[in-house]
């Protein structure tokens, strides 16, 4: 298994709030997210995180303080008209780096305190595996992919419904099986790069997909960190 941090936006849900960091690298607890995310991983498991030639440099810069080895994968883009998306960059890193075995991926701009390796446990080396969160409030859930479990199996997600039914959401924290590679390309093919949440939704339809329910804390930065900046 292998690791992909998908760390390549330009925090644009942000402004004005930032305008020059990635939301990967603000700091949460004396350190940045992105670092936790790493400190989760399984020592064992190799990590890539993708960036953008904007923020390469900081990127650099953060690498230099992990005392991890971090292949960093730097998109050729400078702005958010140019980014892939985030299923986008997931097929091209696919594809670039030669990945033929399990990928956990996770979002950069995630916070959260579960077990991965509990995780990485519950995963059947077969069908995709979502992480998924009861946030609460059904208010708030309107954000996100609102999820719908049937057992261990996601038997539907609705992305960022106007009235959610429920208050459980998928989180950005994924295992893929290699054998869905094939229809992530078709996917990408016809256009549709973006959300990650479309992408699951798409793969229910077509495919298994099971959801694994945790209860520690979450949170996303871009909504947290908007939130707190306007009290």
């Amino acid at each position: 298994m292998k690791c992909l941090i998908l760390a390549g936006g330009f925090g644009t849900r942000l402004y004005p709030l930032i305008t020059n960091k990635s939301k990967a690298l603000l700091e949460y607890k004396g350190k940045p997210l992105l670092s936790h995310l790493v400190d989760r991983v399984p020592r064992n498991i190799k990590i890539m995180v993708s960036t953008n030639l904007k923020f390469e440099s900081d990127f650099r810069q953060w690498q230099q303080g992990v005392d991890r080895d971090i292949d960093l994968c730097v998109e050729e883009i400078w702005s958010d008209k140019q980014k892939k998306g985030a299923v986008g960059s997931l097929n091209f890193w696919v594809s670039n780096r030669g990945i033929d075995e399990d990928l956990l991926v996770i979002a950069g701009d995630n916070y959260f305190e579960f077990d991965l390796s509990q995780f990485i446990a519950a995963y059947d080396g077969n069908n995709t595996l979502v992480a998924v969160h009861d946030i609460g409030d059904k208010s708030r859930a309107s954000q996100f992919g609102v999820v719908r479990l049937d057992g261990h199996r996601l038997a539907g997600l609705e992305e960022k419904p106007a009235q959610p039914k429920s208050s459980l959401i998928a989180t950005a924290c994924y295992i893929f099986p290699p054998r869905i590679f094939p229809l992530l390309g078709r996917y990408c093919s016809s256009g549709k790069r973006d959300n990650l949440g479309s992408f699951i939704s798409h793969l229910i339809e077509v495919d298994h997909v099971h959801g694994y329910p945790f209860t520690e804390p979450w949170f996303d930065i871009g909504s947290n960190y908007s939130s707190s900046h306007k009290k």
